[in-house]
């Protein structure tokens, strides 16, 4: 008897083939096929007479087989089969290819539907290559809504629907774990029917709705998983480090520059946090160059002053060593021991000398050491503190759950405040969706006296004058950075691209200046030098990949050029075109493509348009989804079956529902199915 258990390979039909072929799709019990949702579906329910059939359309018709038959082609000797099938209004010609058994399986007389593509073959209509069912009451491939689901090597669409099709009765036996007041109150289908329709449905109606409710799930679940997080750390204890306001004032007034409202508000909120015994949970998500740095500076003061240890993490090297630099001299006043901890740099500033790796460690482990900038390298078993009780981000999309936990791992008792930073741009019902267990702070201001960046788009045609205008600034004392995208897949680290570009400037256009490289697979060390010497005026123009983070304040770095533009998503271009306009001089971007459709263009023109990076990715959302807005897929980040952060509606209706199910019944005692659902789920999420 089947079960939910009951391995795949128990089923009528599978081979041990098949079952391996599933197995590596992740697919071993029932359950798993159950839950093996379609990617699409095609609707082939409407049968077209064939006197009303049409050229390049894809129709479905009934029809009787007349005649069929197979030969030999002569011009690419392939197996063709032939047949002529007919209706009440007239008769179409249909040729398979390759698939000479079919005369054994199809015979004169036997009435078929037939799902293909019209052609015109020499003024003749035909269907090539057509899906083929014998008439009756319920077909599995044509003649209906028919989905197609991920597949695999050697895996075919009507085998997974021959299988799914005997297992589907069993969902009738599902338990629904979502409460029957929110499927009322979101007008959602019930679970069992759900899965029955987005599989088998009867009409496009029902399977709009059975969408709709799994993708409600899929949103729900994360949203409880969330709202559940924020109630769980409420009840946690953290360090209560109090606002320090003549030191703070005495920081701000020291600063070159005057804060903007935006970074007194935010830093506010953060010091505000941080006077209390309830842990911070906070994104400071402020666009590049908007300067989110100083705002963490300030957290990190009140916070070593008061005698804890505070801990900034940056996903490479070269942007921890910018920190050290920027802490180093944002902090100069208060001699505040700081460290810097990587792979390759073990800096102190109680020490001029390079330390051994074991000193920074005992330092750090005693509390000698108040603020530790560091990488991944903070993460490693054998780093220990004595008092940690801030922990900053930056860029936090690029750091996992699971290393966030390790962090945080090694504070036992009072667990430490967090807040992450990010400059990727975020539209705000994502935010919800992805970080709805934080709370968010918004730098939108920029420096006074940044000036807008001129974005210009260039084609081949104007890559000449480009250049010309590029020289005559570098000629001026002015910098350029050249971004070059990943072309082959197996130059991951973009050593060819950028290698290339580098030798076409150095030889061909840029002869007379001095043009530094930058790329993936060159040491920690190497690429710090090259970052110095862009620093010191020793480049002219740095050739660089997209993978390598060139987050570096260059004040003289005016003008970004990005080879191959289209390649990269809106958030990306924007993260780059923000290396420059770091001062009061004018600045440029210029977006070098050959790519000429009009989705690619008016991408690229969005860029010309605005400088708004929450602009940029509002348009990026919408045009080409979630996994762009990143460039990469975020590490922590859902990956939904069905759902995607583009079903806005939806997102709020299941934060609604998990937000009023959560108030009701915080720990879900009150929903024993649900709670039974998540369980799970909420053990294997780590507070962000």
């Amino acid at each position: 008897m089947l079960s939910f258990s009951t391995p795949v390979a128990k089923l009528n039909r599978i081979g041990k083939a098949t079952a391996a072929r599933l197995k590596k799709m992740g697919i071993t019990a029932v359950a798993d096929l159950i839950w093996h949702l379609p990617s699409y579906h095609e609707d082939l329910s409407r049968i077209v007479p064939i006197n009303q059939v049409k050229v390049n359309e894809k129709v479905t018709i009934k029809a009787r087989v007349e005649l069929i038959a197979n030969r030999r082609s002569k011009i690419k000797k392939m197996n063709l089969t032939e047949g002529l099938v007919s209706d009440d209004t007239g008769s179409i010609k249909v040729i398979w290819f390759n698939q000479p058994f079919l005369t054994k399986q199809i015979k004169v007389g036997d009435e078929l539907y037939l799902s293909g593509k019209v052609d015109d073959e020499y003024y003749t209509l035909q269907l090539t290559n057509p899906l083929w069912e014998k008439v009756k009451s319920d077909t599995i491939h044509t003649a209906r809504i028919v989905p197609i689901y991920p597949a695999t090597s050697g895996l075919t669409q009507k085998q997974l629907r021959f299988l799914i099709k005997q297992i589907l009765p069993l969902v009738r036996e599902m338990d629904d774990y979502l409460p029957n007041q929110i499927k009322y109150q979101f007008k959602l289908m019930h679970l069992s029917d759900a899965l029955f329709n987005i599989h088998w449905p009867d009409n496009l109606t029902k399977l709009s709705e059975a969408k709709r409710r799994l993708k409600f799930d899929e949103l729900f679940g994360l949203q409880i998983v969330q709202a559940k997080s924020k109630v769980d750390l409420k009840s946690q204890r953290a360090p209560r480090i109090p606002f320090l306001e003549s030191a703070t004032k005495k920081l701000v007034n020291s600063l070159p520059f005057k804060l903007t409202d935006d970074q007194r508000k935010a830093a506010w909120e953060i010091l505000q946090d941080l006077d209390k015994n309830i842990p911070m949970n906070r994104l400071l998500q402020g666009d590049v160059g908007s300067g989110k740095t100083v705002v963490a500076a300030i957290a990190c003061l009140n916070c070593a002053l008061n005698n804890f240890q505070a801990v900034l993490l940056a996903p490479t090297e070269i942007l921890a060593f910018q920190h050290w630099q920027t802490l180093n001299k944002t902090l100069a006043d208060f001699n505040v021991p700081i460290s810097l901890f990587t792979r390759s740099h073990r800096l102190t500033t109680i020490s001029d000398k390079k330390l051994t790796k074991k000193e920074l460690l005992r330092q750090i482990k005693e509390g000698e050491i108040k603020i530790i900038i560091g990488t991944h390298a903070l993460l490693q078993e054998d780093v220990f503190f004595n008092n940690l009780a801030l922990i900053v981000i930056d860029e936090q999309h690029r750091f996992g759950v699971e290393q966030r936990k390790q962090l945080k791992d090694k504070t036992p008792n009072l667990l430490p405040h967090f807040l992450s930073m990010t400059a990727t741009p975020i539209p705000r019902t994502l935010a919800l969706t992805i970080y709805g267990d934080l709370d968010i702070s918004l730098i939108k201001q920029k420096p006074p006296g940044r000036k807008e960046i001129i974005t210009r788009l260039i084609t081949p045609d104007k890559r000449k004058k480009a250049y010309n205008f590029i020289r005559e600034k570098i000629k001026q004392g002015q910098q350029a950075f050249v971004i070059c995208p990943l072309i082959e897949e197996s130059d991951k680290l973009g050593v060819k691209a950028a290698t290339s570009e580098w030798e076409q400037l150095q030889k061909k256009v840029f002869p007379e200046f001095k043009i530094g490289l930058l790329h993936g697979k060159m040491k920690a060390k190497d690429k710090q030098e090259v970052m110095v010497k862009f620093k010191n005026k020793e480049i002219d123009i740095l050739v660089a990949t997209a993978v390598v983070e060139v987050g570096v304040d260059i004040p003289d770095a005016t003008i970004m050029v990005i080879e191959g533009a289209h390649r990269f998503g809106l958030a990306q271009l924007h993260q780059f075109r923000g290396r420059v306009g770091r001062s009061d001089k004018q600045s440029y971007c210029f977006l070098l493509t050959d790519q000429f459709d009009s989705k690619t263009i008016s991408r690229l023109k969005a860029m010309e348009k605005t400088n708004d990076g929450l602009k940029l990715a509002e348009f990026d959302l919408n045009i080409r989804g979630m996994g762009d807005l990143y460039g990469v897929r975020q590490s922590g980040t859902p990956n939904f079956k069905i759902a995607s952060f583009e079903d806005l509606d939806i997102i709020k209706q299941a934060r609604q529902a998990a937000q009023q199910i959560i108030n009701e019944s915080p720990d879900l005692s009150l929903y024993p199915l649900l709670k039974k659902y998540f369980d799970d789920k909420i053990k294997a999420v780590h507070l962000e």
